[in-house]
C-alpha cells in the first residue's frame, strides 16, 4: 500500500510497476494513476516526504522514486494523483537514488546518489531538482585503493529462462591476464547493480572491494526458482552463467571458487555435489539434510520449519510424507560422496535461523567420506558473526581459504593442523 487519501475517499495500492487508486467502497473501477510503469518497465513509488503524514491529497503534486528494471537505474519524478498522467521525471540515470529527505520550512531537499563505483555522497537541490550541489566528498577515502568496476550481463539458463548478473571486476583490470574468480549469489540480486557496497568486514559474504583489489573476479548471478526443484533451478541458472563469463578469457578456468551463506550455503553445498568445477566453496550455515531440518525449530523464534520447506523459500512446496523424493534429491547430504571440492563450512552453535547441527552433519558427513573440509564456529554468535573481531577473523580465514585453493598460497596453519573445539586458546596461524 502506497497510502489513504483525505477521508479515507480513496486507497493507492502498488503493483509491481504502477500505483492505482482503489475505491474502498467498491463502487468505482480502479484506475492506473502512473499509466506507463509496466510499459516501461519502471516501478514507481511513493516518497513520503512528510514523516508525520497520515494521508495524501490526491490533487498536489508529489515525488514518486522509480526504479528502471532493464537498466537498473534510478530517478525521481513528480505527479498528482487525482488523474491518470505519465509522472514527469525530475531526475535520472545509471545510478541509484535513495536518502530523499525535505527540509520542513522550504522546499529544499538532501538526497544521495551512488553507483558501485562512487560513493554516496550527498546533494542538495531544491524539490524540482533543477540544479543539485554536491555537499560531502566521501569518495576521496577510496582515491588510494584499488576500487573496482561492475558489469551487467545476460544469459539463458539450462532450462530457458533469460537471467541476469554482474560481474565486479578489479580497477586495474587487464583483458589479458587469467584472473581468479569467486561465484558468490544469494537468489537475485542484478538490481543492486548500482548499489555502492560500503567495504566492511562482513558478517557472511565477502567483502567485494577487498577481493577485488586483490586481483578477483567476483561473480554475482541471478536465480529463477521451480517449486520442487530449489538446488537444480541454482544448478540451471548458475552454471550456464559462469560459462558467459568464462567466454571473456580473462578468468583462470582452473581457479573458481564459490561462496554463499544461509539459502546461499545451501545452494553452494547443492552445487558441490553436482559439479567439479570448484576449486573451493565456503557454505555458511547451510541446510544440507531437508528432512532433519523439517523436524526442527527455529531457536530464535519458536516457529517449526516445516513452513520453510513447504510454503517457503526452500520451495519443496509439500509435506515430507507427500513429497520425500523431493526432500532427499534436494538435500546434499544424501550424494555428498560426489563432492571432491574442499569446502569451509561457518556455522555458530547459537543459530536462531539454520540449527547448528546441520553445520555438523555437513563436516561429519565429509569428514566420514575423507573429503578435504573445515569447520569454523565461533561460540555463542547467531546467525553470522556480530563481534567485530569474530567478523575480521571469519574474513581473514576465508580469505586465506580461497587464496590458497584458487591462488596457490601455502596453507595456513589453522587448516593444515587444525584446531581442537574444545581449545580456549590458540594462535591463528595467519603468518
Amino acid at each position: 500500500m502506497a497510502s489513504w487519501s483525505k477521508e479515507d475517499k480513496e486507497i493507492l495500492i502498488y503493483d509491481r510497476y504502477d500505483i492505482w487508486k482503489f475505491d474502498p467502497e467498491n463502487k468505482a473501477q480502479p484506475v492506473n494513476l502512473t499509466v506507463n510503469g509496466r510499459t516501461n518497465r519502471i516501478s514507481y513509488r511513493y516518497a513520503k516526504l512528510n514523516k508525520e503524514e497520515k494521508a495524501i491529497t490526491l490533487n498536489q503534486e508529489h515525488i514518486l522514486r522509480g526504479f528502471n528494471e532493464q537498466t537498473k537505474g534510478y530517478g525521481y519524478y513528480n505527479t498528482k494523483f487525482l488523474n491518470a498522467s505519465q509522472p514527469k521525471q525530475l531526475i535520472g540515470g545509471d545510478f541509484m537514488l535513495r536518502t530523499l529527505v525535505k527540509a520542513q520550512k522550504t522546499d529544499k531537499v538532501i538526497y544521495s546518489c551512488e553507483t558501485f563505483e562512487t560513493y554516496p555522497d550527498l546533494y542538495l537541490s531544491d524539490i524540482r531538482f533543477s540544479k543539485s550541489v554536491k555537499l560531502t566528498e566521501g569518495d576521496k577515502q577510496q582515491e588510494q585503493i584499488n576500487w573496482g568496476t561492475a558489469e551487467l550481463i545476460s544469459w539463458t539458463s539450462l532450462d530457458g529462462q533469460l537471467l541476469e548478473g554482474v560481474i565486479y571486476k578489479p580497477e586495474n583490470f587487464d583483458p589479458n591476464k587469467k584472473y581468479p574468480m569467486v561465484v558468490n549469489f544469494y537468489e537475485r540480486n542484478a538490481d543492486t547493480f548500482h548499489n555502492y557496497r560500503m567495504p566492511e568486514p562482513h558478517r557472511s559474504t565477502l567483502n567485494y572491494h577487498f577481493y577485488t583489489s586483490n586481483g578477483y573476479i567476483i561473480f554475482n548471478p541471478d536465480i529463477r526458482y521451480k517449486d520442487g526443484y530449489p538446488g537444480e533451478s541454482c544448478f540451471n541458472a548458475v552454471m550456464p552463467g559462469i560459462s558467459k563469463v568464462l567466454e571473456g578469457g580473462y578468468v583462470n578456468e582452473k581457479a573458481i571458487g564459490a561462496q554463499g551463506h544461509s539459502w546461499g550455503g545451501y545452494q553452494v553445498a547443492y552445487l558441490a555435489t553436482r559439479t567439479n568445477l570448484f576449486a573451493a566453496i565456503e557454505s555458511g550455515a547451510p541446510v544440507v539434510n531437508m528432512l532433519s531440518a523439517y523436524g526442527g525449530i527455529r531457536w530464535e523464534t519458536g516457529l517449526n520449519r516445516s513452513f520453510q520447506y513447504e510454503h517457503g523459500q526452500s520451495r519443496i512446496g509439500g509435506t515430507i510424507w507427500e513429497k520425500p523424493l523431493a526432500y532427499m534429491e534436494n538435500s546434499p547430504i544424501f550424494t555428498m560422496d560426489k563432492v571432491n571440492t574442499p569446502i569451509l563450512i561457518m556455522h555458530n552453535d547459537n543459530d536462531g535461523h539454520v540449527p547448528w547441527y546441520q553445520g555438523i552433519e555437513y563436516f561429519v558427513a565429509l569428514k566420514r567420506l575423507q573429503k578435504p573440509v573445515w569447520m569454523l564456529n565461533y561460540p555463542g554468535e547467531v546467525h553470522w558473526p556480530l563481534r567485530m573481531i569474530n567478523r575480521i577473523d571469519f574474513q581473514k580465514r576465508m580469505f586465506q581459504f580461497f587464496e590458497h585453493y584458487l591462488n596457490g598460497k601455502p596453507m595456513p596453519k589453522w587448516m593444515e593442523e587444525g584446531v581442537p573445539a574444545v581449545s580456549q586458546d590458540f594462535e591463528l596461524g595467519y603468518e
